[in-house]
């Protein structure tokens, strides 16, 4: 049905007609071809993702959280990128909700998209309240479940942003940041989980991303707030502490040792040349280590009173 008012998601696109009569080849063609139309389209909303940055920092900043709220793929998209920020940025103040709960991970739940009480419900045991930043988030701006999840944090008070590829969705009338990458109709029409997912998923990279930056979990561009939880995250933190802290690799390893295994401890250990008591304690009061080494290069840190050595690690000015 070619009607003007079909949703952009579900149209046909003229791209892919007669998909099935194709060769392996010429399928992956007309993908890939298609795919490359989805950065350009997020790039032109970077001034909305941006200011759901600035949210997003003022919200944690004063207590609050970054919550995802979704159905299907896009539910799943959000509980993706909320389970990396642990791992990533040792923090746990990006959560992920998608209808029908865990189960909804690994197959469809029925009906579960459809019921926008089950949102009130989910938001509710997550406690909501007026701190959060709720990110409602549906390809077509439609899903019940979203949107009634929206509206209740409207009532509460709890900032809004909505991400929908649909530029006439009824989700933008809820939210006060609406981000809308218009990626065009499907390879396979309707099929949201394809260029919009991808779309979606890039959001939420920069979304999540540039608010830990901007909150300091990210020292230069190094994850120095990153959780060592297993052997390859350890190599990883064993480098970064190396480079950031000019370490030696068995300096590294025990400053790591020392620390308890604990990056962002052992590397105000390492650059400060201070105790393992010492750099929790100003972890506490400063917040974060991209705030401390930049404090601590400046001399700030010494002319208060804090421990600092006389001068920053060499090569550590050329990262500041």
């Amino acid at each position: 049905m070619n009607d003007r008012r079909e949703r952009i998601t579900e149209r046909a696109n003229p791209a892919s007609v007669s998909l099935d009569t194709k060769s392996t080849r010429e399928i992956l063609r007309i993908i890939n071809r298609e795919d490359r139309r989805v950065a350009s389209a997020v790039g032109r909303t970077l001034p909305q993702i941006a200011r759901a940055v600035d949210l997003a920092v003022d919200a944690i900043l004063h207590g609050g959280r970054l919550i995802y709220l979704g159905a299907g793929t896009s539910g799943r998209l959000g509980v993706l990128d909320a389970a990396e920020c642990p791992p990533t940025f040792g923090t746990d103040r990006v959560v992920g909700v998608v209808a029908g709960g865990s189960r909804a991970m690994f197959r469809p739940i029925e009906g579960a998209e459809d019921d926008p009480k089950l949102a009130v419900r989910d938001l509710k045991r997550l406690k909501l309240s007026s701190a959060d930043l709720l990110v409602g988030i549906t390809a077509s701006g439609r899903a019940p479940y979203v949107l009634g999840g929206v509206r209740y944090a409207r009532r509460v008070g709890a900032t809004t942003i909505g991400l929908t590829c649909d530029p006439e969705a009824p989700l933008r009338r809820w939210v006060q940041v609406a981000i809308v990458p218009v990626v065009g109709p499907e390879v396979l029409a309707g099929s949201s989980r394809m260029k919009a997912g991808t779309a979606e998923k890039l959001v939420l990279n920069m979304l999540s991303t540039a608010t830990m930056v901007r909150l300091g979990r990210v020292f230069s561009n190094w994850m120095v707030h990153m959780q060592l939880t297993n052997e390859k995250l350890r190599r990883r933190g064993q480098s970064i502490l190396e480079k950031v802290a000019h370490a030696t690799t068995p300096q590294a390893a025990k400053a790591l040792r020392d620390s308890g295994g604990n990056l962002p401890v052992a590397l105000l250990m390492q650059v400060m040349k201070v105790s393992k008591f010492e750099a929790v304690r100003l972890l506490k009061q400063e917040g974060n280590v991209a705030q401390i080494l930049r404090a601590n290069a400046r001399g700030s840190l010494a002319r208060s009173g804090r421990a600092a050595p006389a001068t920053a690690p060499e090569g550590l000015g050329r990262i500041l």
